[in-house]
């Protein structure tokens, strides 16, 4: 009994704070239903400007819920980690790249470790890893080592990466997790531009500054290519492509260089204009994007020059878009890791959305060295492999300051800025799987959670007051404690209440009056033993104690080996056992012994109070 006190103060303690904690989500859910009962949309609209600031903080502090219950998006996402590997090689040549497609094909069948693949595939042709990656003296187990942490860094690096964008987004407790060698699951609740998202966790964020190589130089290589193309019957050219992309009537005719070379695969496909520019219809713009990565095509290319197209498509006279072509040196002469700071904004002349970048000192060093020996030639701003734009240079620029126009919305610039900030991803990544669950389903679940755990609770509780009767009322006050305890921890924590997590909740539920019902059990026995009431409480207590001490502590156990080694709906599942583990092993012990205490101190409690 001397404990009495301190008793007393921590069940007051742990339910004020438990309230406290779940206030702002009743509070979310009051102020929801006031401003859905207004009849017009105005009069919402006004209260939810009045109250603008406690609507935030509410929801912003309220219980979570998870992707099942409130919608949102779930993806799997794989990262590149052949491009990885290819990017790491040196004195690449066309059994290289041979090596590579093999490995790519595998790969895409297969989820074995794509090192494995490699290491098996050069195995095969009978050549040393040495030849392309590292050093000519590593052995292929030093290079297969080496290759395999660069594969577990960029994996690691890509998981962050995405984590910060998601959390510049916005995105309220995002669950991204790792699986294999490759893959990153993401879980975004609550989301409903599933194609912005889509766009910004993709985008690599690669971002370089390259100079473009003159007009003439790329007429002739485009005519190369398309001498080539003609000459090989076997290429397939869509009819579609070649009909519908013909120089459309009302545009400039093409440059005389040009007029004699209009027919010929490629040149079915393009627009030559008396400057010099080349454009490609919106329409043909995926066949020509998949042309120019050829590998055969590649190959009459310059090795120091690539073919790109732009980010964006220009409007030319005959109101349809089309996209410039650029032939650009290959090496960057600068790149996106000395950029501190990227900021969305607009241009000073018109409305027009851009990104100002800032660089650190040696990029501006470098900045102001590039555009003072390259004044009057074509600098292109490339992210990604698309360009965004290419101005003239006009005069060196000492500050370090540069800009990405030619975006067509604020929210464009904004995604920009986001993966400009969080950094360019070590290699590409892919969504291989998606799905996108509706907020009526989320509903639905959530109905049919709350139903669950309400029958789970009546089912319980009338079950103890019926076998147990007054003693019943000692673990259903408990039982209510608990289920308090766990939801304002989970809204103390920010963390989010799932469809699996409501499962755990109902399987605290049944542990919870397991521990009240060894107790209660071992109070009957000895008052079948002949003790005094308060004799066989005490007794009771202290010998229940360790089998209840014992079983929570091996289903802890349990729990946290769930979350360590499970993802995604498991872990909301284990988490939720956890805390409600804990919380049981304190209403049982402290709460339900307090609660018989004042029983007993009022002589509401009697041999027949146990059943």
């Amino acid at each position: 009994m001397k404990n009495k006190p301190f008793n007393l103060f921590l069940i007051v303690l742990v339910t004020v704070v438990s309230l406290w904690s779940l206030w702002p989500t009743w509070r979310d859910y009051s102020l929801s239903k006031q401003m859905d009962s207004f009849a017009s949309g105005e009069d919402s609209l006004k209260f939810s400007v009045s109250h603008r600031e406690e609507i935030e903080n509410a929801r912003k502090k309220s219980l979570k819920l998870g992707l099942d219950l409130r919608g949102g998006m779930h993806l799997v996402m794989e990262v590149d980690q052949i491009d990885l590997f290819e990017q790491k090689a040196w004195n690449k040549d066309a059994r290289f790249h041979a090596i590579m497609e093999s490995v790519r094909k595998q790969a895409s069948n297969s989820n074995a470790q794509v090192i494995d693949l490699l290491s098996a595939e050069f195995g095969k042709q009978n050549i040393r890893l040495s030849r392309y990656f590292y050093d000519i003296r590593n052995s292929d187990r030093e290079i297969i080592g080496k290759l395999q942490k660069e594969s577990e860094d960029a994996l690691a690096r890509a998981r962050e990466i995405i984590r910060n964008r998601i959390d510049q987004y916005g995105v309220a407790e995002p669950v991204i997790t790792t699986q294999g060698s490759r893959r990153i699951i993401i879980e975004l609740a609550g989301i409903s531009d599933e194609n912005r998202v889509r766009n910004l966790l993709k985008g690599t964020a690669k971002l370089e500054f390259k100079l473009l190589r003159e007009p003439e130089v790329m007429l002739r290589v485009l005519d190369k290519l398309n001498s080539s193309l003609a000459a090989q019957s076997n290429v397939p050219v869509a009819a579609a492509d070649t009909a519908a992309v013909r120089i459309p009537a009302g545009v400039p005719p093409p440059a005389p260089v040009a007029a004699s070379k209009s027919a010929g695969p490629l040149y079915d496909v393009l627009t030559i204009m008396q400057n010099g520019n080349v454009y490609v219809p919106a329409e043909s713009r995926e066949f020509v994007v998949k042309l120019f990565q050829r590998s055969d095509i590649k190959t009459l290319i310059p090795q120091d020059s690539e073919l790109l197209l732009a980010a964006k498509p220009d409007q030319l006279q005959d109101g349809r878009n089309y996209y410039s072509v650029f032939l650009l040196r290959k090496t960057a002469e600068l790149t996106g890791g000395v950029i501190t700071e990227a900021k969305a904004s607009f241009s000073a002349e018109g409305a027009q959305p851009e990104v100002l970048m800032e660089m650190n000192s040696e990029g501006t060093a470098k900045w102001a060295r590039i555009t003072g020996a390259n004044i009057g030639k074509r600098v292109a701003i490339v992210l990604d492999g698309a360009v965004y734009s290419a101005p003239v240079v006009q005069s060196k620029i000492p500050n370090g300051n540069s800009v990405i126009n030619g975006i067509e919305s604020v929210e464009e610039a904004k995604d920009l800025e986001i993966v400009l900030k969080a950094g360019a991803l070590p290699a590409p990544v892919r969504i291989i799987e998606e799905r996108t669950v509706g907020p009526s389903l989320g509903a639905d679940y959530i109905r049919a959670g709350m139903l669950s755990l309400l029958w789970g609770f009546l089912a319980v509780s009338v079950f103890m007051l019926f076998y147990y009767r007054t003693a019943g009322i000692a673990a259903d006050m408990a039982l209510v404690l608990n289920i308090l305890v766990v939801l304002s921890v989970l809204a103390g924590f920010n963390a989010s209440l799932s469809l699996p997590g409501i499962a755990g909740i109902v399987l605290t539920m049944g542990m919870a009056v397991d521990a009240n019902v060894l107790i209660y059990e071992r109070i009957r026995e000895e008052l079948a033993d002949g003790k005094s009431i308060v004799s066989a409480v005490a007794a009771g207590y202290d010998k229940a104690f360790s089998s209840i001490l014992d079983s929570h502590v091996t289903t802890l156990a349990s729990a946290y080996l769930l979350y360590t080694f499970g993802i995604g709906p498991i872990q909301g599942f284990a988490v939720t056992l956890m805390i409600g583990t804990a919380a049981s092993l304190f209403t049982a012990i402290v709460v339900t012994k307090e609660v018989f205490n004042f029983m007993l101190s009022k002589n509401m409690l009697s041999e027949k109070s146990f059943g």
